[in-house]
């Protein structure tokens, strides 16, 4: 999918921009920004937190759009943040700093700007042009092509009317740090003793001794890039998850060492014996949902399955051998989906690509951000799913998904106890022990927490505990082999703090602790209770036209939490507009809304022309409030 916004043709009424308020300034030398410094200058806000892994798509989006425009554009990151962790002014400046942010960011914790545009969803675009007024706003990824004409637009008009003004904008880059390791992401032990680490920050993998810290050997150039070659000369771009190719395919497959290639949309093998890394899957282009050319020269399973380098990935996050399945699973964390890599063919397994907690059979679950994978010693495939901060399973042998721990997108907390009552916040690490317990890396509370199925007759839910606290981003893990007194060593990787420690685990349970259940805060909206009509208002861009080639070009899903809140207009549909009948004694709760629209180029002459699918999820919080509005309007531009 090429994501599309608005153009001149379907530009917003000009409306004065909001003043950017917020806690303070990131990448300006500690200096406010205001908007009447930016007049003269196109500005692009970018409403995001660094959870989201559609925020982290659109932070590439700009890269390429801010450096073709960086005389007149200013791209001012507005950081309107999830989950309570996100709020961290350090943890903030750290994700700045990590995913290579090259804009000023204002810190709005309080979500006063976030609210002053009216965003609903991370990530929001908005546009203002060089006199101060917005003149468009979009709603999720996918939107550099037209972005870049639109930009086009705003620059000539601006130039001719003597209202745009080039030069350098407010952006001050921070010192440049150094070490070892730089934010690093997971780890694997390799046969020898030493451990590889994935060195997102240093864009290439680490190997070090067993200590965690001695630098043995590189393997990649630390430039960003899709390069296979050898350790010196290939080049990753924030690698994530590893995996140890089972010894009796490393000579059929030609390398040891799996690598999700998170940013490349790629997996990467690696060959020990010299560091050489080869791509393996993956074209190195996004898989967008619903796209129809998602396999070079054609596939089955709507584009995804295939052979396996000529399949789009969608940033596959982490990677674990299952013998059940006879392959590597992936966790496909940029479209919420499982993914098997058999070392020749890619095959989408489990996940609808909606976000969101749905267990069930794979192909109907729901996932969000998978980030974390380890297989257990009875073959269950545990699964860290990041965005509803829960802990899952797939039952390879039957295919269907279930839920340990965690509620949904909105539920988080650092809370131990029963398992069906405890809260985790953001996990992205997970590890089976051979005592049938699981590890999390609970990477936004920094901690590392246990969880211990039930067992007997009822099999209650089981427990989680804390057995260590006060780490930094912990979000990846390896078990070392048990000591000869029985006891367990755990090697944690820090990501905040660039390093991996060693952690053992106490001999019984750990702590309970109850810092207490959350639920994600954003601006409600008031709506009447009753009949509500909802309006997904979308309007190809300029030159395009709806694609019905092969039947219906839209799609709605509308669910709620809790369910009680719909009465009537729940499910999936064709048309953008429905109404929704809400129940009057449930005060308030979430409307979960998916919507899809496919465009194409609308001129007759184009053989093949560009197709596009838009898509975006919302979660509303909404307020049921007599007398408030009877008319939800969400829009999906094109």
């Amino acid at each position: 999918m090429e994501g599309v916004t608005a153009t001149p043709s379907t530009r917003l009424p000009r409306v004065r921009a909001s003043e950017l308020v917020g806690r303070g300034w990131l990448n300006t030398g500690g200096k406010d920004v205001t908007l009447g410094e930016l007049r003269g200058k196109v500005v692009v806000l970018d409403f995001w937190t660094f959870c989201c892994i559609n925020c982290l798509h659109v932070l590439d989006e700009l890269r390429e759009v801010e450096e073709r425009f960086r005389d007149v554009l200013v791209v001012v990151g507005v950081h309107s943040p999830k989950f309570v962790h996100e709020a961290d002014p350090v943890a903030l400046a750290a994700a700045v700093e990590r995913y290579e942010v090259h804009h000023p960011v204002l810190d709005d914790p309080e979500l006063v700007t976030w609210s002053a545009y009216t965003a609903r969803a991370w990530p929001t675009l908005v546009v203002i042009d060089p006199e101060g007024y917005v003149v468009a706003q979009m709603a999720g990824e996918g939107h550099r092509h037209n972005l870049e004409v639109l930009l086009e637009d705003l620059v000539a008009e601006h130039d001719a009317k003597g209202t745009l003004h080039r030069g350098d904008g407010p952006y001050v880059p921070p010192a440049p740090t150094s070490g070892t390791l730089r934010f690093p992401a997971k780890a694997v032990a390799l046969p020898g003793g030493t451990l590889l680490v994935a060195d997102a920050g240093h864009h290439g993998l680490t190997e070090v001794a067993a200590d965690g810290s001695t630098l043995v050997r590189r393997i990649g150039s630390g430039e960003r890039g899709l390069v296979d070659g050898g350790p010196d000369d290939a080049r990753f771009s924030e690698p994530n998850g590893l995996a140890l190719v089972p010894d009796h395919l490393r000579d059929t497959l030609g390398f040891d060492v799996l690598v999700a290639d998170t940013v490349n949309h790629a997996l990467r093998g690696v060959r020990l014996a010299d560091g050489v890394v080869t791509t393996v899957a993956g074209t190195g282009e996004q898989l967008m949902v619903g796209a129809a050319d998602n396999v070079r020269g054609g596939g089955t399973g709507a584009g995804y399955d295939g052979p396996a380098l000529d399949v789009r990935l969608s940033s596959p996050w982490d990677v674990a051998w299952s013998d059940v399945l006879g392959a590597f699973v992936v966790a496909m964390a940029g479209h919420h989906t499982l993914w098997t890599f058999d070392g020749h063919r890619v095959r989408h397994v489990a996940g609808t690509m909606n976000e969101g907690l749905l267990d069930g059979p794979g192909p109907e679950a729901w996932f969000a951000q998978p980030s974390g994978l380890s297989v257990g010693p009875d073959g269950r495939v545990w699964l860290a799913d990041s965005e509803t901060s829960a802990l899952r399973w797939l039952d390879p042998t039957d295919g269907t998904v279930h839920t340990a721990v965690g509620e949904g997108l909105f539920d988080f907390g650092h809370r131990d106890g029963p398992a069906d009552q405890a809260r985790l916040q953001h996990p992205l690490g997970v590890a089976a022990l051979a005592d049938g317990s699981v590890l999390v890396a609970d990477t936004y509370n920094g901690a590392l927490r246990r969880y211990v199925p039930g067992t007997g007759e009822g099999v209650g839910p089981g427990d989680v505990t804390t057995v260590a606290a006060d780490l930094a981003e912990p979000s990846g893990l390896v078990v070392l082999p048990a000591g000869p007194d029985g006891r367990v060593e755990v090697l944690v990787v820090e990501s905040s703090a660039h390093r991996v420690a060693r952690v053992a685990l106490p001999a019984g349970a750990g702590q309970v602790v109850d810092g207490g259940a959350h639920r994600t805060q954003r601006p409600v909206t008031d709506l009447a209770p009753g009949e509500v009509r909802l309006d997904v208002v979308f309007t190809p861009a300029a030159g395009q036209k709806y694609d019905d080639r092969y039947g219906p070009s839209t799609r709605l899903q509308v669910s709620s939490t809790p369910p009680g809140l719909l009465l009537d207009g729940a499910g999936d549909d064709v048309p953008l507009t429905r109404v929704l009948r809400l129940d009057p004694s449930v005060r308030e709760g979430v409307l979960h809304v998916t919507a899809h629209a496919a465009s194409c180029d609308a001129d007759p002459a184009v053989e093949y022309p560009a197709c596009h699918l838009n898509a975006q999820d919302w979660g509303v919080p909404v307020r049921l409030v007599d007398g408030a509005p009877d008319t939800l309007t969400l829009p999906l531009h094109g």
